[in-house]
């Protein structure tokens, strides 16, 4: 059975690796998001969340970041392993529903657009 859990060690809380992923990382922007992909040296996939005050207030702002965990969640077994993976949500970002998000996020890391 495949682990669908969000565990603590997968995700990224040092603000030095936030500073190295947006120095060395790879950057992709799409509507909504500008997503960091990065080499690490821990053999799992870690993500790390990044929202500003001007998206929105705090019901908005949690509720895209729990659409965006859910996301990672539900696709890490089909992102590159070893990787970490910031996800910055631009201002003004509308509110999502979840087939929003994977739209947009799934063909970055899926490489596909169905769901």
């Amino acid at each position: 059975m495949k682990q669908y859990s969000f565990r603590k060690f997968e995700r990224i809380r040092k603000r030095k690796d936030y500073l190295r992923m947006y120095q060395e990382g790879k950057r992709i922007n799409s509507k909504n998001f500008i997503t960091i992909f990065s080499r690490n040296q821990t053999g799992i996939q870690r993500l790390g969340i990044t929202i500003t005050k001007k998206a929105g207030n705090s019901v908005k702002r949690n509720r895209i970041k729990r659409l965006l965990r859910e996301f990672f969640r539900l696709n890490k077994d089909k992102l590159p392993g070893s990787s970490d993976i910031v996800i910055i949500v631009k201002n003004e970002t509308p509110l999502l529903k979840y087939p929003d998000v994977y739209k947009e996020l799934g063909s970055l890391f899926t490489g596909r657009d169905d769901h």
